[in-house]
């Protein structure tokens, strides 16, 4: 592969130098970083941002009616998903996350087809090589609680009309021991791009012993896990009834927690609960448009910075404009925790290393990535900075407090992945996005059907279930 220079009016990113400069790549890599004295190019470049927790959906979860509330409402109206070719779902996502800003991300699986996690791994890995962005494929796995958190006979003896549907639901899953055998047959998949990580979805929909086992698998295979933590309030809630001793203590009690662990959201992490994880050297992604969408909350990050806990960001499959814009999901971190009034709390560089380094920590482990400095990965953003300040007036504004007022993913002149093109101007180079997606609108469109159940009549009967506290043991009071 022969050697390519990008050129820059000037690097964003802690320790950056000042000033333009010519990066000199080569065989995926960053040769050298050298000052430039030519004429201003009207941009600048950053490391690639990494999406540290997302889904990979092609189709928005608007199209089919799953409209954004209470995430335990919302998940059962997540089965309305018209059945989609994999490839063309992923490729679709993966394309749009490109066109984002986004490198790397970790793709917490969702199944379309009973008994078809295999084949459909290998179409994900398809995409991925296809599209260029790095993808930690989680491979799911859940064997309890698949309806509520709980015993759900009080739902469905309320809801005799969504009984037959619901049931069929609740008798999903396979055996532990069968999952860790097929992560190693998706394990062939695997290459450059994309790697298999162990995807246990959730303590409450994980039984203890298949937790422990997915944790002596990940010691003895080096497999990184990754898994949904303490989202929502009424997860808090069911784990406290759960685990009176502590649900962190208790995953770290069977070795689940290590630097080979990541988890999303930990919205409801308390104090002793982040010392704990930071200790293990855990890395949580913080979510927060899909946290406001969903009803979940608000990322304690200024108790992740006190104790030490690193953090990523993440879409989760529902940033705040449904455009995978991770310029614009950056911003909203900033401004929702760097501080109010003279409270200083998260830093720029702090900011920008939990987008660059901390995050992709989470999808690739320890990789000298994230940085621009000589012998990394050349993962690069180029953004068009004269677009940003073409009414400024002010001379030496500097270009990192232009980007966190004003960036987003139209302001994207140039994505590079490992050396390779994969955005230029905005447009994904290596797949025809507008084509495999209105080819996957279709496909939707062809294969929906009007669920037999209402979207109101699901939520109800949810939401009764929970409001009478039957996720924390009391009884079911009908209504």
């Amino acid at each position: 592969m022969s050697a390519e220079t990008i050129e820059a009016d000037g690097i964003i990113g802690p320790e950056a130098p000042d000033g333009p400069v010519r990066i000199v790549v080569e065989g995926g890599h960053i040769a050298s970083i050298e000052t430039s004295k030519g004429p201003a190019k009207g941009t600048v470049v950053m490391a690639a941002p990494t999406n540290a927790h997302d889904h990979g959906r092609g189709l928005r979860t608007l199209a089919f009616g799953a409209v954004d509330d209470a995430l335990e409402c919302w998940l059962l109206t997540l089965s309305r998903e018209p059945k989609l070719p994999t490839y063309e779902r992923a490729a679709v996502a993966f394309a749009r996350m490109a066109e984002g800003g986004i490198a790397n991300t970790n793709h917490s699986h969702t199944p379309q087809t009973p008994n078809g996690l295999v084949e459909e791994c290998g179409e994900v890995a398809r995409a991925a090589r296809d599209v260029g962005i790095r993808v930690a494929f989680g491979a799911p796995y859940s064997d309890r609680n698949p309806l509520v958190y709980g015993d759900p006979t009080a739902l469905l003896e309320s809801a005799p009309t969504l009984r037959s549907r619901l049931q069929g639901r609740a008798m999903s899953g396979v055996a532990v021991r069968d999952y860790l055998r097929s992560v190693e047959e998706m394990a062939a998949f695997e290459h450059g791009g994309f790697s298999i990580q162990y995807y246990p979805v959730g303590p409450q929909w994980v039984s203890d012993e298949a937790l422990a086992a997915i944790a002596e698998a990940s010691a003895e295979t080096g497999r990184r896990i990754h898994m949904h933590l303490l989202e929502t309030g009424l997860q808090r809630a069911w784990a406290d009834h759960a685990y009176p001793g502590g649900i962190v203590k208790f995953m770290d009690s069977i070795g689940f927690l290590s630097p080979r662990l990541s988890v999303a959201h930990g919205v409801h992490l308390r104090e002793d609960e982040c010392e704990l994880l930071a200790e293990r050297g855990v890395i949580v992604s913080v979510n927060t448009s899909s946290n406001f969408r969903l009803r979940s909350g608000i990322a304690p990050v200024k108790r992740f910075l006190a104790t030490g806990m690193r953090f990523g960001v993440g879409l989760d499959a529902q940033p705040l404009d449904d455009d995978d814009d991770i310029l614009r999901e950056m911003r909203l971190v900033w401004l929702n925790h760097r501080g109010f009034g003279l409270d200083d709390v998260l830093g720029t560089d702090h900011l920008l290393t939990a987008l660059t380094v901390d995050g992709r920590r989470a999808v690739l482990g320890e990789d000298g990535g994230g940085r621009i400095v000589p012998g990394a990965p050349a993962d690069l953003l180029v953004l068009d900075l004269a677009a940003m300040t073409r009414d400024v007036v002010s001379p030496g504004e500097d270009a990192t407090t232009v980007m966190l007022t004003r960036a987003t993913r139209h302001h994207i002149r140039r994505l590079v992945v490992g050396g390779r093109t994969v955005v230029a101007d905005g447009r994904c180079t290596t797949v025809d996005l507008p084509a495999l997606e209105a080819a996957l609108i279709a496909e939707a469109r062809a294969n929906w059907q009007a669920p037999p159940v209402s979207r109101d009549e699901i939520m109800a009967h949810v939401r009764r279930y929970y409001r009478c506290g039957c996720h924390t043991g009391r009884p079911f009071t009908a209504q």
